[in-house]
């Protein structure tokens, strides 16, 4: 029989796909105001993999990853995600974002985002918003699976989540250390 134990802390992470940079930055600000500071900001990387964003933002978008020094429960990710999503329409205009916000969250063993699309891979978590285990980490690396998004399967996005493991590790350490 298995005894449940509460869950792990996770490093809280997100790609932000912008259009304008002085929104990306008032976005950060609000993001930062709610989850604390970002320990890891990736250099900006051209969002090139898709046109499912064209219609709606535009057709040169760029991309950050982000991470956020304090760590979080697991199961706050719904309202990590309903709180992004005010966070979108506050810089939306006629319909449109200027800001697209993806959280999820790094544990040891995989990346999972947040998103409000449910499908065969995407367990219901609560609130309208679903679980997407997007790459798993085993073997020493991240690995991609059948379903994971194209850009997070590429070589820049996988050094930024390498990035962010090794500082999750430091904090889970210091975690452990002070309970």
């Amino acid at each position: 029989m298995s005894r449940p134990r509460q869950a792990e802390a996770v490093k809280l992470v997100m790609s932000v796909i912008f259009t304008q940079g002085a929104v990306v930055l008032d976005a950060m600000q609000i993001l930062a105001a709610h989850f604390g500071r970002p320990d890891f900001i990736s250099a900006q990387m051209p969002f090139d993999y898709t046109s499912y964003y064209e219609k709606e933002m535009e057709r040169s978008l760029t991309r950050r990853m982000v991470s956020f020094d304090k760590l979080i429960p697991p199961e706050s990710l719904p309202d990590v995600k309903l709180l992004t999503n005010l966070v979108e329409e506050q810089f939306s205009s006629e319909g449109r974002r200027k800001v697209n916000i993806d959280p999820g969250y790094l544990s040891l063993a995989h990346l999972i985002l947040a998103t409000g699309k449910g499908y065969t891979h995407r367990p219901y978590l609560r609130d309208g918003i679903y679980a997407d285990l997007t790459l798993i980490f085993t073997g020493g690396a991240f690995r991609t699976l059948s379903w994971t998004y194209p850009d997070y399967a590429g070589q820049v996005v996988m050094a930024a989540l390498n990035k962010i493991r090794d500082k999750y590790i430091i904090s889970l350490k210091i975690a452990r250390r002070d309970d």
